[in-house]
């Protein structure tokens, strides 16, 4: 069977990106890719720092565990969830 896991807004990619990385950040996940300096709250400061991924590149992360990246997707699902909820009422 074909995968339909697609971007249904394809405008929506960057906002997405962000918030993965700042929600990475609040968890603390990216303080060992990083020599530990990188705990900050926001996001665009973590592509700055360079790392092995040089500019413009994601970093390497092959140090995350599948829940350490789960707990990002799932806290994503969460925010999105409550956003879509206020906007309701």
């Amino acid at each position: 069977m074909a995968r339909t896991n697609r971007t249904v807004v394809p405008e929506s990619r960057a906002m997405l990106k962000q918030m993965q990385y700042e929600i990475a950040a609040e968890f603390g996940l990216y303080g060992h890719s990083y020599g530990g300096g990188a705990d900050t709250e926001f996001a665009s400061e973590l592509g700055a720092l360079g790392g092995s991924g040089g500019v413009g590149r994601t970093p390497y992360l092959g140090h995350l565990t599948s829940r350490d990246n789960g707990s990002v997707g799932g806290e994503i699902t969460k925010r999105l969830v409550k956003q879509a909820e206020q906007s309701l009422f």
